[in-house]
């Protein structure tokens, strides 16, 4: 029993601890993803540090806010429209994947680029998407209406989600927009995003690699960079200027809401902000499951795609068709690769377990003591027991995802389940020829960007990690095949390469052709489907019951647990973790250097890329119609005192899906194109330092600059509302 004194000073104590810790996160280089909608809470701040603009042009329910020229490009990149034609900029990286399904080897965009000479050469992209979030509006108590905090999560989802869409159809009613509901604060908040989707989008211009990835997995995720990473894309509409899908008939998109371009440059600790998308951040989550990440997660997962990509690199230098086949799912698995190692050191010289750990504690010496939420007190019992037991399963399953279906021979063969369950639906002959035909079509994609050889390779490779590490979990099949073998892996690959129908595309064009419900044995038979079968069905039976109670639990606790936080510290900000909506966040332009006063620029230049040159490299190659601008200082209105502006870094929190977002200055105008994070500062998904988090951006001069003089793209140019420096006036003369 405390006494009423006792618990008084032990709760200013626990106070004072929370205190100092939540000021360590809130008072640093401006943490934080703010939703648009909340950002007049933030305007005597971001004027404080320099903004000059109404926060009302940055976002307004009006239709005339500066939320109607960003958009979600793809899947999970940042785009912004930087014209009234529809004109959109992002990254080369997130233009990458269109730009190799346009490629071929008589059409190297990669090794050559591309540049629209008009509207007419611009190339249709298929499938690829970009939204624009029209409104956003706070729906919590709709959605959260009579829900108990602490009722369980199985009966709360139901009673929400049937909430969520009757509302989402409602809004569509009204408003003629799609609506999407998503919850922020792990289920604490629900907002609503009214939006359009635009679905005929089409490829103006493009870099080739040299400039759009210069300085390849080496400078990736790091600071100096010298990479014009961005690519130029247009959105069209049909004839009312709505989406539509693609015909030849529909015409740019017209629009007022676009940014506009300043080329008068910036000064370290200016004002900046961006503006995008941010995938996933965890900033508030326990110590325990911090610890799965840096041990289990991350370590896996590097020493797996290791492996891999020493493979496929390889294999790419050897073969111009393999580098073209491999090269859009090599960045994929590369950027991973190497952010999760600079999050591990991030995590670790900042000790940020020990952090957490120490914030627990104090954490719940405050929960002991409020009386408001009594299920407070033993969540973090309850989420250390919660992870203890994971764990095991967790370490078992990240080996199955990186080294197992790390190899695209057994991953693939999950296309064969659709062609069984084909069979088990009692189709007639001419259905079943019909469906077939579709999933083959679909599976053609990928046989278009495969190797056998480089996949072989793979093979041997992440089977001897998975088996070194998996010792009493490995698969008898596994175990069969093996010893079949004469436990030698090269053998083992060899033959199930040779025997698999799954190697090829016109194998399996074959079987399906000709293929009746009775032919489901031979699916059985495959070697390679037997692998991939025998992992499925233990992580359906043994490993992701397990994992997907542990997850739903946690997701329990966790929605708790950052309300009780926001609950112990009420003074404090909190934003919500990144989910892939809008969010902006604000910072400087800074210099990088974790141990003191910057040792690197804020920003890199021309004559940086060109001291890089190396004609025997591929990633550090600088092209010879760049290096002759270089040399001639040809840098027409773009550059800037006989210097080629290119990168520069600053201190905005940014994650993974601001790719591609703009970077703006303290007037809302666009001064570069966001597309990384340094090396140093890759844990800010956990943890926010601001001696080294930085977002890394193409300076939007450096992208003129090659549009204009290196792509001879300069008709786009005219489309464009640049703000260029003032000319000094001349001298009179007497």
């Amino acid at each position: 029993m405390y006494s009423k004194q006792s618990a008084t000073s032990l709760l200013i104590k626990s106070l004072i601890i929370i205190f100092f810790i939540f000021s360590d996160f809130s008072t640093r280089a401006k943490e934080g993803m703010w939703i648009p909608a909340t950002l007049k809470d933030h305007e005597k701040e971001m004027k404080s540090m320099g903004l000059q603009i109404p926060i009302d042009q940055l976002y307004n329910e009006s239709g005339t806010g500066l939320n109607n020229a960003i958009v979600l490009f793809g899947r999970g990149c940042t785009g912004e429209i930087i014209s009234s034609r529809g004109l959109i900029l992002t990254n080369h990286h997130c233009g990458y994947g269109s730009a190799q399904g346009l490629s071929s080897p008589e059409k190297d965009y990669f090794a050559n680029g591309f540049w629209a000479g008009n509207m007419k050469e611009e190339l249709p992209c298929k499938g690829l998407t970009v939204t624009f979030i029209r409104r956003m509006e706070n729906v919590t108590a709709q959605v959260l209406e009579n829900v108990s905090d602490t009722l369980r999560d199985a009966l709360r989802d139901t009673v929400i989600s049937i909430r969520v869409a009757a509302l989402e159809k409602e809004f569509k009613k009204k408003t003629g927009l799609d609506a999407s509901i998503k919850p922020y604060f792990e289920g604490n908040q629900y907002w609503v995003a009214l939006t359009e989707t635009y679905r005929d989008i089409r490829l103006v211009g493009f870099p080739p690699n040299a400039i759009g990835a210069f300085g390849g997995d080496v400078e990736n995720w790091m600071w100096p960079r010298h990479t014009g990473d961005f690519s130029v894309f247009r959105v069209y509409a049909g004839a009312d200027n709505k989406p539509a899908d693609y015909a030849t008939t529909n015409k740019p998109y017209e629009t007022e809401q676009f940014f506009k371009l300043n080329t008068t440059g910036y000064k370290e600790g200016d004002f900046t902000m961006v503006y995008g998308f941010p995938g996933t951040t965890k900033e508030y989550i326990s110590s325990y499951e911090l610890s799965q990440v840096y041990n289990i997660t991350d370590p896996i997962s590097i020493e797996a795609r290791t492996r891999k990509l020493d493979i496929w690199s390889k294999h790419m230098t050897w073969s111009r068709d393999n580098f073209i086949k491999y090269t859009s799912k090599r960045a994929g698995v590369a950027n991973g690769w190497k952010k999760w190692q600079g999050e591990l050191m991030g995590l670790r010289v900042n000790d940020v377990i020990a952090k957490k750990q120490t914030y627990e504690q104090a954490f719940q010496a405050w929960a002991k003591i409020d009386s408001t939420l009594p299920w407070a007190d033993n969540l973090l019992s309850q989420m250390r027991t919660a992870a203890e037991v994971a764990s095991p399963f967790l370490t078992q399953d990240q080996y199955n995802k990186e080294a197992l279906f790390g190899i695209e021979l057994i991953s693939q063969e999950a296309a064969f389940d659709n062609v069984i369950n084909c069979f088990r639906l009692g189709l007639s002959q001419s259905a079943l020829r019909d469906t077939l035909k579709k999933v083959m079509t679909g599976m053609g994609g990928f046989y278009k960007n495969y190797d056998l050889a480089t996949d072989r390779d793979v093979f041997i490779s992440l089977m001897v990690l998975y088996f070194n590490n998996s010792q009493a979990n490995i698969p008898d099949e596994y175990l069969a095949q093996y010893r079949a073998h004469d436990q030698d892996v090269n053998a083992w690959a060899a033959d199930i390469y040779k025997s698999s129908m799954i190697t090829s595309l016109s194998k399996v064009t074959e079987f399906a052709e000709n293929a009746t419900p009775g032919d489901t044995s031979k699916i059985f038979a495959d070697a390679a489907w037997k692998l991939y079968n025998a992992i499925a069905t233990i992580r359906k039976q043994k490993i992701l019951p397990v994992l997907q109670e542990y997850y739903a639990n946690m997701h329990r606790l966790d929605r708790l647990y950052i309300k009780a936080q926001m609950e112990a510290y009420k003074n404090k900000a909190f934003y919500p973790d990144a989910n892939l909506t809008l969010r902006v966040a604000y910072g400087q332009v800074k210099g990088l250097d974790p141990e003191g006063p910057a040792k690197y620029s804020f920003q890199t230049t021309l004559k940086d890329v060109v001291a890089l040159d190396d004609s025997t490299s591929d990633i550090f190659k600088v092209p010879a119609k760049l290096k002759s601008l270089y040399k001639a200082k040809d840098y027409r209105r773009w550059g800037v005192n006989g210097t080629m502006p290119v990168a520069f870094v600053a201190s905005n929190h940014t994650s993974g899906g601001n790719s591609g977002s703009p970077v703006l200055n303290a007037k809302g105008e666009l001064i570069g194109t966001n597309f990384d994070r340094a090396y140093e500062g890759t844990m800010s998904d956990y943890y926010f330092d601001p001696t080294r988090c930085r977002n890394i951006s193409v300076d939007i001069r450096y992208t003129l600059f090659v549009i204009d003089k290196f792509g001879g793209a300069g008709w786009l140019i005219d489309e464009m509302n640049i703000i260029a420096p003032k000319t000094p006036a001349p001298v009179k003369t007497k």
